[in-house]
């Protein structure tokens, strides 16, 4: 899927996974209210930011990596009915590494 928004500076545009329930057996377990951190899809890079010499450092992340972001903090964006996060690559928790490619 591509982005239909172009990122600035540092900042990632990523698609959110679905959370979906978490089941044992016929059993739905509920949320406890714990907050967990976004997972999701890297769409977009913005080039990267400029340091305090002018210079340009570039973003690490690339598109197509599964990242982890905080729920509180990212910019939800909700545009042509589907919702992305936008976030600075320093707001990035992690990379989650994909488990046939390790």
């Amino acid at each position: 899927m591509e982005s239909p928004i172009i990122p600035l500076g540092d900042k990632i545009v990523i698609l959110p996974q679905d959370e979906g329930e978490q089941t044992y057996g016929n059993i739905i377990v509920p949320d406890t209210g714990k907050e967990k951190p976004e997972v999701g899809t890297v769409l977009a890079v913005g080039p990267g930011r400029i340091s305090a010499d002018g210079t340009l450092i570039p973003n690490r992340l690339e598109v197509g990596v599964t990242v982890m972001v905080p729920k509180f903090g990212a910019q939800k964006v909700e545009l042509e009915n589907e919702t992305y996060i936008m976030v600075g690559e320093s707001d990035v928790l992690g990379i989650i590494k994909n488990k046939n490619n390790e």
